[in-house]
């Protein structure tokens, strides 16, 4: 027996140690049982002072095992004794097929802890913690100790690094060696290297995916790029003439100018800027206007006479009344499955003229801002992740990416995007984010082809930032909210937390908590997880490197886990100072 009852609370005992030299063990932490004629409850002890002990009361064991939680209490006569290794192992958890090693208690002699692969992986998750506490290797050996399981097999897996510094190339190197069925794929933003290169077709951009690659801050920048996929569809279609739709869309445009209030000269500076961005073989600065017996350039219609017209006031607007054509506008283009920057670009400049969006002052500035961030991603090295030269569709795409190009399936595919500015980055993987969201909720059975992604750096993405106010929605929170019914699952890798998505946060059921002790960063953490004790607060703060707090639904109660070293390394060691610094004085 421990020791003597003194007192019960909601959630805690007292007791008195009645064999002193158990004080000079270390009790700190460790497991007790509180036994009773009709019922075992678990205990932890978090606190002794001088002969007394505090202990936070867990859960219950049953016929059908250990359940969380006390709703009953122990009685004062209770026996209280350590916990025996059979008690012991229903809260660590055993190893079954269905089951895989998480890491070791450094509290019980590096006793493994096993956790349920479903209630692990069926769930968004969270592992935050200090620069150099610990995360990458932490991440490392979890996902190590999948493909390492000698129980099962996870051939079917899809797990997504988005990996923002390189750090895991070479930790899952030796994967197809573990088992020649087992492959990774590693996607690279940098052109100038012999990886995959990161590749995003136009043609599965929606109006949202367009806003985030152009920066877009303001809803009614929308119209303008829904209206520029629009015509991007229309313009790429091989099987038209788009060039009659184009030619149409000038002449409106320009006839529009001919006949607003303005001076003659603003019209034709106007006119001229239209054509400056929009132009075709039939009209443009240069083309051939026929007149009666002779032929005029096009430019050269608008030079103003004595009397301030126009000299071919009526030659030119015939020659483009020629062009129009109303049914045109009743067509409604189809998604082409092939579309360039350039036509994108080109689509965009129609866009601005024939919806009036460069004349129209609540408009203009928004509108120029889009063109010119849309030219500069045409002549960028940006530019190159939608260089997509071959027709798809949104299944094809996922299919490529999960498999080799030998054909094989693939498990890990790591996006390398640190090259890439923050701002770039975040997009890119929102609309890959989006890109698998979509996939898995047109799955029938729902849910059939789980996607884990793996966001390391999360705070660059996962943020409370514009997205509601211009979307509606925020394609993170989204997925927090409701990708777990159709098996698209986050992990979100941080030391930024109050970065964070709140909602996303708050939608994590397991949480894997390296070394913090920045009072800020914990007060957050008791803010944002539910249920979370001071407890495990004070526990964060005296952790090891590579251990860490760990609760939520795949675990009995919280632990302290020891994870093991990976092997291979992430990328993640720090600078060695010494070594950079020293030199061999004799030398």
């Amino acid at each position: 027996m421990l020791g003597k009852i003194l007192n019960i609370s909601q959630n805690q005992a007292q007791i008195q140690i009645l064999d002193k030299s158990l004080l000079a063990t270390n009790l700190l932490n460790l497991h007790v049982i509180f036994h009773d004629n009709n019922k075992k409850i678990l205990g932890e002890i978090e606190d002794i002072k001088e002969d007394i002990i505090s202990i936070a009361l867990l859960g219950e064991y049953n016929d059908k095992g250990f359940i969380g939680g006390v709703i009953r209490k122990p009685s004062l006569d209770a026996n209280v004794r350590i916990i025996n290794d059979d008690e012991l192992n229903l809260i660590v958890g055993f190893k079954t097929k269905e089951s895989m090693i998480l890491g070791r208690s450094p509290l019980y002699d590096l006793k493994p802890i096993y956790v349920d692969i479903n209630d692990f992986f069926n769930s968004h998750m969270a592992v935050f913690g200090n620069t150099g506490a610990g995360k990458s290797c932490g991440v490392t050996r979890i996902l190590q100790n999948i493909f390492n399981s000698q129980e099962f097999l996870a051939y079917g897996s899809n797990i997504f690094l988005f990996d923002v510094a390189g750090e895991y190339n070479g930790a899952f190197s030796n994967l197809n060696q573990i088992n020649p069925n087992l492959n990774l794929k590693i996607y690279s933003s940098n052109f100038s290297d012999n990886s995959d290169k990161i590749k995003i077709p136009i043609s599965l951009l929606e109006t949202e995916d367009l806003a985030l690659i152009l920066g877009a801050t303001e809803p009614l920048q929308l119209p303008i790029l829904s209206k520029t996929l629009e015509l991007s569809y229309l313009f790429s279609n091989k099987e038209i003439d788009s060039d009659i739709y184009k030619n149409h869309y000038l002449a409106k445009a320009i006839i529009s100018v001919m006949y607003s209030n303005q001076t003659k000269a603003r019209i034709r500076s106007n006119i001229f800027s239209i054509l400056e961005s929009c132009s075709t073989d039939r009209i443009n600065l240069n083309a051939d206007i026929p007149g009666i017996g002779y032929v005029r350039k096009f430019r050269k219609c608008y030079d103003i006479d004595m009397q301030g017209n126009f000299v071919e006031d009526l030659l030119i607007s015939d020659f483009l009344q020629s062009f129009i054509n109303d049914s045109l506008e009743d067509y409604e283009p189809q998604n082409t499955g092939l579309i360039t920057l350039k036509e994108l670009l080109i689509a965009l400049n129609f866009t601005l003229i024939t919806e009036g969006f460069l004349n129209n002052e609540e408009y203009s500035g928004h509108a120029i801002t889009l063109r010119v961030r849309l030219q500069s991603l045409v002549s960028n090295e940006n530019g190159k992740i939608f260089d997509y030269n071959k027709k798809t569709n949104l299944q094809q795409f996922i299919t490529e990416l999960i498999t080799t190009n030998q054909g094989k399936k693939v498990q890990i595919i790591n996006f390398n995007i640190g090259n890439l500015d923050d701002w770039f980055a975040k997009a890119i993987t929102k609309i890959y984010a989006r890109l698998l969201f979509d996939f898995t909720k047109k799955l029938t059975p729902r849910a059939t082809i789980p996607f884990h992604l793996f966001l390391e750096e999360a705070h660059r993405y996962v943020q409370n930032d514009n997205d509601q106010y211009l979307f509606g929605y925020n394609i993170f929170e989204r997925i927090a909210k409701e990708g777990r019914k159709y098996g698209i699952l986050m992990t979100m890798i941080s030391q930024r937390l109050t970065e964070l998505s709140e909602t996303a946060i708050s939608q994590c059921n397991n949480f894997i908590i390296f070394k913090m002790n920045h009072p800020r960063d914990l007060e957050y953490v008791r803010k944002m997880i539910p249920n979370i004790s001071v407890e495990i607060i004070e526990k964060m703060k005296t952790l090891q490197p590579g251990t860490a707090v760990t609760f939520g639904k795949a675990f009995k109660i919280p632990w302290i886990v020891k994870f093991d070293m990976p092997n291979p390394w992430p990328e993640s060691n720090n600078c060695d100072i010494y070594k950079t610094w020293m030199v061999n004085k004799g030398g």
